[in-house]
């Protein structure tokens, strides 16, 4: 298999459950039902479901009054893509044996 299609499956991945999460743990919040760490909706994030948790925060209106979910996912999305765009035009020629 490719590594490229593994990567793209993985990210897609990681946002679709970071997305869901964000769902879950908003429907959780109005229930006043065990919710899911802010540590964990963080970490899905910057483990490559950025776009997801983002997403998911301004269409469930959930965090969205925590200035560290605001301004900190959309953060961390901006610097995931510098990082991919240096990584692409990066002189640097990397393998998988």
């Amino acid at each position: 298999m490719d590594v490229l299609l593994i990567i793209i499956v993985y990210v897609v991945m990681m946002n679709l459950v970071s997305f869901a999460l964000m769902g879950i743990d908003k429907y959780k919040a109005k229930k006043k039902a065990w919710r899911i760490p802010e540590a964990t909706l963080f970490l899905f994030a910057i483990f490559g479901g950025s776009i997801g948790s983002t997403l998911g925060m301004f269409l469930f209106h959930h965090k969205t009054r925590h200035w560290y979910f605001l301004f900190g996912l959309p953060l961390i999305l901006i610097l995931q893509l510098v990082c991919i765009y240096l990584l692409w035009r990066s002189p640097l020629q990397f393998s998988i044996l």
